[in-house]
């Protein structure tokens, strides 16, 4: 095989606020509850039914953290682009846990989809299509995106 590629892209809402906790190093580190869902109708009953998928997020990038921190909130709509990552650990009563988490940390994208803020004003931008903004206009919330691989941990 040539190469690989493990990219995730979730397009969902926000289960809870971010939770945000700062490592050892002092960094902060945000963690993201994504709820997407696949909507159908029942082809016997002609119900709507729906499943909603769960999706644990963790974003090591501090600039981007500190953006999520500031306009995150539970109910907003993102764009999620990051790594796929299995993480596996022994609890106290030597029972075995694997959890599987969409990982930013150098590149990845985390985009606010929503137009509101807190108090249902509008955030107004250069772009109202709802297009990205580079990480360098870290005071805009309608989007975040990181490249940056000068952030060191």
């Amino acid at each position: 095989m040539a190469g690989s590629l493990n990219k995730v892209i979730l397009i969902g809402n926000l289960g809870k606020d971010p939770e945000i906790r700062s490592a050892q190093d002092g960094s902060k580190i945000a963690t993201l509850s994504v709820a997407t869902s696949e909507q159908w109708r029942d082809r016997s009953s002609d119900e709507r039914k729906e499943r909603v998928e769960w999706h644990r997020v963790v974003v090591f990038n501090t600039r981007l953290t500190d953006i999520i921190e500031r306009f995150f909130k539970k109910g907003q709509k993102v764009y999620i682009e990051g790594q796929l990552q299995t993480r596996k650990w022994t609890d106290t009563q030597n029972q075995e846990h694997r959890v599987q988490e969409v990982i930013i940390r150098f590149k990845g994208d985390v985009v606010l989809l929503d137009n509101k803020g807190e108090g249902g004003s509008d955030y107004k931008s250069n772009h109202d299509s709802g297009a990205g903004y580079s990480s360098g206009m870290s005071d805009v919330p309608h989007a975040v995106e990181s490249d940056d691989d000068e952030i060191p941990f």
